[in-house]
């Protein structure tokens, strides 16, 4: 039988469509997914549509058939949610194997089945793998940015059976799609390495991404650039965008991936944008017009539908595909791709790269006392301060005899991922000891560089290590150290490199751009005699490396070429820059230095140059007595430089009041002054909740209008609800004092994000708003039943009950916990939010099923003002009054015309608010 890898040269293929918008055509029941085996598992098991697979067979098998007989060249296993971390919610985890292995025979037999009736087309099965409802990359609780709810060895694991199960089952392909956090998809490829040699199959890997904005990032903050870069180590054969938005939409994305990506290239869109109601209204025709850009403009190798598309889109692609020229990949980069949440691409025409060297406890006194102290906010700030002074890569070691290295490394790790500023760079994971490299490589998404490995432990541990930094996806910094020690000079520098670089490539094919020689720069001006041609062997080591050993990079510890003059840090800062100035000539294009640096090449004095080339360059048996000379004259000059550097860094905070310094540093995350300027407020303002209500509030919404318009994303905007936390922190004890005074009353909000959805950043940034206006706050957590929220709105005597959801199916879960509540004779005011909700939907389907009142929300903002006035006796029957007129509008405009479809800026609005 062919294979698709024979196959998709010759044509475009196409995909099938959208699984649960299938299932939800058959109004299944909660009994249909439960059947009699699982009638008596706790919990709801609706919704849970890879159940189906043991429950309902035969309803997946007709989907199956519905788009094999529209003519989908691949159809997909119904398991995009059978992994053990997501089937946790439903209590079926231990189905996990079962379910994948029969969604695979299934599909397998239907296809077969399909193929021998025209095996001039020959029909493939792709192993539809999810992204789970966790992230590896973030936290999920706003005041614990370093937490992760799953750990990369966990959700590798449960891919890992979930694989085996899918390729004993005969699928043709491994398909990770709707990837948000490329932290969970590198955990998926590690996975589906290991399930193929285990079952002695190797088959295509495809990638799918969902981007989350305008701005084309994913979730978890990557660019599609970036994401490439950490990928890029996989074996993958396609690569491309589903979900999302509409096909439209999603064109100039697919055009980016397509003109970088090496790879064939897929596309299954959503059938357009929902509309106000979360339902999909465009045509099968409508979207087969615009999948024909794609086609005609060769971007494409596979297409097919996501949410809303069911077989009469696909059927709808069969004229077009036909005779269709498919897309031809680009060449593979020839250049070092790194990223962190962007990428940096070391091309030839950038001179050299700057490694941020103050994140090291070994290097820095002052970063290794704040890590100590645990004083990590201050140490994020070194991270911070590095990338605003150019830092391009952040080198982070934690190698101290009084720290948990392993512990330490992970935790800074995942804070620097909450950084949007700092992890926007790659990560250079720094260590001698291996296991903290482990570590560090399972907390980075982006492809990032270890730092490093050697020959001292002889050839087999050395390719052990490289093969484990490889199958991570990252780059990597071999050190000129063999089993003999370190290589101190020009001979042996090149020998050390050259033989690691035929192992590592002719043994492992490792990518030579990937390899980053670290020659040892070792310190001058020593006194001893050994040591003066030391940055001289350096520097001809580099112009070799560069010449003999195609594709690899030079970097070196710049710092450690001065250290006979610590202490005295212009001299050393000067002596960096002569050394960089020549190393740089020849061939070293990376390198471990302070980016804050002062002091220029062009900038040294000409008698000081001079005898700090002497030094550098070993040009005098006394050059380092005649550098000690101008020493200390040169102190002055050191203070004063970095005096300079600190009011640059400070700058943001001149000539401007309170209100702008609060606000620029809630939408930029600096915490570093709040207390300072708070102070400055309390003596300005009335009291401490009008400085909540007014500057910090007037910086939360900047945040949403920043974050609906796409200008920020998700991890920048968790960042800034952490500095909000903080302010009101600091003011707790102020608005603790003016309650008691009375001068303000509040009120008690039950929170919920509803049953069958388990997204709450949203919800969890609106409870720190409202706790910021001294709200009570009950937050029930995710997945919550109707039952649970009416009993605990009635126990705890709550004054407002808010309900959140990110999906669609979450809205009609909404009507019914109303519905609920209306049962138990509440008539507590009801917030509404989410991704999917709006107020068209508000006013015709949540309100008319509750006899209190109902509000939608659009972000985070709008909550504490809205629950004032509910709660206000004096404006509450008012603002019901005129709720209740705007919602009959609102009915009575819809029943006189058709629902249209919202434009992209108003479905963005929804779907990226600060309720998801």
């Amino acid at each position: 039988m062919p294979t698709i890898q024979e196959q998709i040269n010759g044509r475009i293929l196409v995909l099938d469509g959208a699984m649960g918008t299938m299932i939800q055509r058959y109004n299944l029941s909660e009994a249909d997914f439960r059947g009699e085996r699982f009638k008596d598992v706790p919990g709801m098991m609706k919704g849970n549509n890879d159940l189906l697979c043991l429950t309902r067979p035969d309803i997946i098998e007709e989907i199956h058939r519905k788009y094999l007989e529209a003519g989908a060249d691949i159809i997909e296993t119904n398991t995009f949610n059978a992994t053990s971390v997501s089937m946790s919610d439903y209590h079926t985890e231990n189905c996990c194997r079962e379910i994948n292995l029969e969604a695979a025979r299934l599909a397998r037999r239907v296809a077969d089945e399909y193929t021998a009736r025209t095996p001039g087309k020959p029909r493939f099965v792709a192993g539809a793998v999810g992204p789970t409802n966790k992230t590896c990359s973030m936290s999920p609780d706003v005041n614990n940015p370093a937490f992760r709810a799953l750990t990369f060895d966990v959700l590798q694991a449960a891919y890992r059976e979930q694989m085996e199960a899918l390729l004993e089952g005969g699928v043709d392909a491994i398909l990770i799609e709707t990837i948000f956090d490329t932290l969970n998809a590198k955990a998926a490829i590690a996975a589906a390495e290991s399930a193929m040699q285990k079952t002695a199959r190797k088959v295509p890997l495809m990638l799918s991404v969902t981007v989350s904005d305008t701005g084309g990032r994913t979730l978890s903050g990557q660019t599609l650039d970036a994401f490439l870069a950490s990928v890029q180590h996989a074996g993958i054969f396609s690569v491309g965008l589903n979900c999302s938005f509409g096909a439209r939409q999603l064109k100039p994305f697919l055009e980016q991936l397509a003109r970088r990506a090496p790879y064939y290239i897929s596309a299954y869109p959503n059938a357009g944008l929902p509309n106000s109601l979360g339902e999909y209204d465009q045509t099968p025709e409508e979207m087969a017009a615009e999948i024909k850009e794609y086609i005609d403009e060769g971007l494409v190798n596979i297409v097919g539908g996501c949410c809303g598309t069911t077989e009469k889109y696909i059927a709808a692609y069969q004229p077009l595909v036909r005779g269709a020229r498919p897309h031809v990949p680009v060449p593979k980069p020839e250049t070092l791709w790194l990223s962190g949440l962007e990428l940096l691409d070391v091309t030839p025409e950038i001179n050299f790269v700057n490694v941020g060297e103050r994140c090291n406890v070994a290097g820095s006194r002052k970063f290794l006392r704040l890590v100590n102290e645990k004083k990590y906010d201050e140490a994020l700030a070194i991270a911070r301060k590095q990338v605003e002074d150019g830092a391009q890569i952040l080198d982070v070691n934690m190698d101290d005899g009084l720290l948990d290295a392993v512990a330490e490394m992970t935790n800074f790790l995942n804070l620097m991922a909450s950084e949007p500023d700092v992890a926007r760079v790659p990560v250079m994971i720094d260590s001698s000891k291996w296991e903290v490299i482990r570590a560090g490589l399972k907390c980075v998404q982006g492809k990032c560089v270890v730092n490093s490995i050697s020959l001292k432990e002889g050839e087999e541990t050395f390719l052990e290590h490289a093969r484990e930094i490889r199958r991570m996806g990252a780059a990597v910094v071999v050190m000129a150290f063999d089993e003999r020690g370190q290589a101190d000079t020009f001979e042996r520098k090149i020998e050390v490199c050259e033989r690691a670089y035929r192992l590592l490539v002719g043994k492992l094919d490792f990518n030579p751009v990937d390899i980053i020689f670290d020659p040892n720069v070792l310190a001058v001006a020593t006194g001893i005699e050994e040591h003066s041609n030391y940055a001289v062997d350096f520097i001809k080591a580099a112009g070799w490396i560069r010449r003999h050993l195609p594709g690899a990079h030079v970097s070196g510890g710049v710092s450690n070429l001065s250290f006979s003059f610590r202490g005295n840090n212009y001299i050393r800062e000067a002596m960096h820059a002569v050394f960089l100035y020549h190393a740089i000539r020849e061939g070293m294009d990376m390198g471990i230095v302070n980016p804050g640096t002062s002091v220029l090449y062009t900038d040294i004095p000409a008698d000081v140059l001079e005898r700090i080339e002497d030094v550098v360059l070993n040009r005098r048996s006394d050059a380092a007595e005649r550098l000690v000379e101008v020493a200390e004259r040169l102190k002055a000059e050191r203070d004063e430089a970095g005096s300079a550097g600190a009011q640059t860094h400070q700058a943001w905070r001149e000539d401007t009041g309170v209100e702008e310094r609060l606000q620029y540093a809630l939408v930029k995350g600096i915490g570093d002054y709040l207390e300072e300027d708070l102070d400055e407020a309390l003596a300005k303002y009335p009291n401490a909740v009008s400085i909540i209500e007014g500057p910090l509030m007037d910086g939360m919404n900047r945040v949403g209008e920043l974050f609906g318009s796409g200008k920020m994303f998700l991890p920048q905007v968790v960042k800034t609800a952490r500095t909000m936390k903080k302010a009101v922190a600091f003011l707790q004890p102020y608005i603790e004092a003016e309650k008691q005074e009375g001068a303000r009353k509040a009120g008690k909000v039950l929170l919920a994000t509803v049953k069958g959805d388990v997204h709450d950043i949203g919800k969890n940034i609106v409870s720190v708003v409202m706790a910021c206006n001294n709200y009570e706050i009950v937050d029930l957590g995710v997945m919550v039943p109707a039952e649970k929220i009416v009993e605990t709105a009635i126990r705890e005597r709550v004054d407002i009950v808010g309900l959140s959801g990110l999906i669609t199916p979450s809205l009609e879960e909404m009507v019914h916990v109303v519905g609920e509540m209306q049962r138990a004779g509440l008539h507590i005011p009801v917030m509404i939010g989410g991704a999917t909700t709006s107020k068209l939907h508000t006013a015709l389907k949540i309100d008319p099923a509750y006899g209190g009142t109902v509000v939608y929300l659009k972000d985070a903002s709008q909550n504490a003002p809205v629950a004032a006035r509910l709660l206000n006796p004096d404006t509450a029957k008012h603002f019901a009054e005129e709720l209740a007129a705007e919602y009959e509008r609102l009915r009575e405009s819809n029943r006189m015309k058709t629902v249209s479809t919202v434009s992209l800026e108003e479905a963005q609005k929804n779907r990226l608010n600060l309720w998801d």
